[in-house]
Parts: C-alpha cells; sequence; structure tokens
C-alpha cells in the first residue's frame, strides 16, 4: 500500500562529463561546422524528437539519440541555472 501523505523526492545522478554535456558539445560543433543555427536544430529536435534537426556530420545525429531527450534538457537547465547564480537544489 502506497502513503500518499508523503511527497515523493525524485534525485537524478550527476552523469560523468562524458555523458550528456560531451554530447551537446559535440552536437553543438557538428551543427556549427555544417551553418546551422545549433540552438534552433536542437530546440527542433527536444520539442519534436525528430533526429532529422540533427546533422549526421560527426556522428552527431546518432550520438544524440542515444541521449534521453529529458536529460537533455535538464543539462541545459543546469547550465543556465549555474550561469545565472542561481540556487541549484
Amino acid at each position: 500500500m502506497q502513503d500518499f501523505g508523503n511527497t515523493q523526492f525524485f534525485s537524478v545522478e550527476t552523469e560523468p562529463e562524458t555523458g550528456v554535456e560531451v554530447v551537446l558539445a559535440t552536437v553543438y560543433e557538428a551543427l556549427t561546422e555544417k551553418g546551422y543555427n545549433p540552438v534552433n536544430q536542437i530546440v527542433g529536435y527536444i520539442m519534436s524528437g525528430d533526429p532529422t534537426y540533427i546533422t549526421s556530420h560527426k556522428s552527431a545525429r546518432s550520438l544524440i539519440m542515444k541521449v534521453e531527450r529529458d536529460e537533455l534538457v535538464e543539462e541545459l537547465l543546469t547550465k543556465y541555472i549555474e550561469a545565472k547564480h542561481w540556487k541549484n537544489n
């Protein structure tokens, strides 16, 4: 029987640097090299799940598909919060 009187906590394990951060950096670089606006293309991919928003240059498309989209959002939001010096629990 579940206890609905208490709030559950969701904790995300910290990925090693070879995870999402490296994937985003590689994808960003590949998109830039091919002349695309990397922000627009990555947002398009995150919102739609359509991998054709990401170039296959440098295997960026297959690389980004190995990461869940919610992990991409989490990484981007975490870096944004850190850059703004907001409190991150």
